[in-house]
């Protein structure tokens, strides 16, 4: 079996009206920046499906799909994908692409493929992904709700439907001047106690002072969960001192096994949000979990695709026990697959079908399909 030739679809799909922002707190942009969808295909007819992060240049996912033309997707080492890195074209994903091929630098687009090889695989030997990457450990994995920055009514609607379609909690964008007494409350107000709440300024908690002030603050509130990069992640030494002085547990959402180890020498966070590929992801966590801590997969808010392949990949990793932001389904127009994937009592479920498990919506990918 040989791969003959890749389908590249450059697509923008939007975001729904009322999942992201507050209109006070101004429309999200990020939705429509474009990202591409790739299809394998071989010799044999079977194909694997991929999906990039954000921004990233069409040159890079030619370049990576020519590297993989000609070659035997089940003789490719899995573990480090011979991709040539093309034009510097960067993404728009939070990733540092280094570490993968001792030089330093990986195509942006290596993720993509990374997905649509296992796909493939998984399709010629009749094997799930999670099975390539080690095994599945679990059936489900939990997932929390996620809003962008909200006022308290919005934020409260959104909790409110969030407990309803039996999510545990959720993620909420925020920044250190919103109303947050007033939000919180509301949000306890209309989910109740139990229901958990991750808060994730991207840094705009800005110092130490800032954000353990909010933190005591808040204290009162039983809901609070996590605190996710409040402040430059740069400063590790700013994260001990605020681990030191809150009781709530810390994160730091990283995408590089350096960054990772760098901040467990530094004792800068008690848990981890973990992006970058499958693989990458399964080995930064056993990272973690060596340092004694617990782990969520990260997001761009993607699509179909790339949250079937987080899936598998948390589905493979013991101390993946923390929600995860696999949360396109309900803030995207579409997910561009023909069955997104189910959730159950605050948990998506683990698909054990060959591959990925889910099959491209054509319609869908024509309809969304930009220049």
């Amino acid at each position: 079996m040989r791969i003959t030739e890749c389908d590249i679809w450059t697509v923008v799909v939007p975001a729904r009206a009322g999942t992201v922002n507050s209109e006070e707190y101004g429309p999200a942009t990020w939705d429509h920046v474009p990202k591409h969808i790739i299809r394998l295909q071989t010799d044999e007819g079977l194909y694997g499906i991929g999906e990039t992060g954000r921004g990233v240049g069409r040159g890079a996912v030619e370049a990576a799909a020519a590297s993989l033309v000609g070659l035997d997707p089940r003789r490719i080492c899995l573990q480090d994908l011979p991709i040539a890195i093309g034009r510097a074209e960067g993404a728009a994903t939070g990733r540092s692409h280094e570490g993968l091929h001792g030089n330093g630098r990986i195509n942006p687009a290596y993720d993509a493929f990374e997905i649509a090889v296992f796909d493939l695989v998984g399709r010629a030997v009749g094997l799930p992904v999670h099975a390539l990457l080690g095994g599945k450990v679990r059936d489900r994995v939990a997932v929390d709700y996620w809003i962008g920055q909200m006022s308290p009514s919005d934020a409260a609607r959104a909790a409110g439907e969030a407990k309803a379609r039996g999510f545990h909690g959720l993620k909420m964008k925020c920044a250190i001047d919103d109303p947050w007494e007033a939000r919180v409350q509301a949000i306890l107000d209309a989910a109740g106690p139990d229901f958990t709440l991750t808060l994730d300024p991207n840094e705009r908690f800005y110092r130490p002072v800032e954000a353990i002030g909010l933190a005591r603050r808040l204290a009162r509130f039983p809901t609070i969960a996590m605190y996710e990069d409040p402040v430059p992640k740069w400063n590790l030494d700013w994260y001990r001192q605020i681990r030191a002085a809150i009781d709530v547990p810390l994160a730091l959402h990283l995408g590089s096994p350096r960054d990772v180890v760098n901040a467990i020498k530094a004792e800068a966070c008690d848990h981890f949000n973990l992006g970058g590929g499958m693989v990458e992801f399964v080995r930064m966590a056993s990272m973690a979990a060596a340092y004694g801590s617990n782990v969520w997969h990260g997001s761009g808010v993607d699509l179909g695709i790339a949250e079937h392949a987080y899936l598998h990949a948390c589905a493979a990793t013991r101390n993946c026990v923390l929600p995860s932001d696999l949360v396109g389904s309900w803030v995207r127009e579409h997910m561009l697959v023909q069955a997104p994937m189910t959730f159950t009592d605050g948990h998506a479920m683990v698909p054990d079908l060959s591959g990925l498990g889910c099959e491209l919506d054509l319609d869908a990918i024509r309809h969304y399909e930009v220049p």
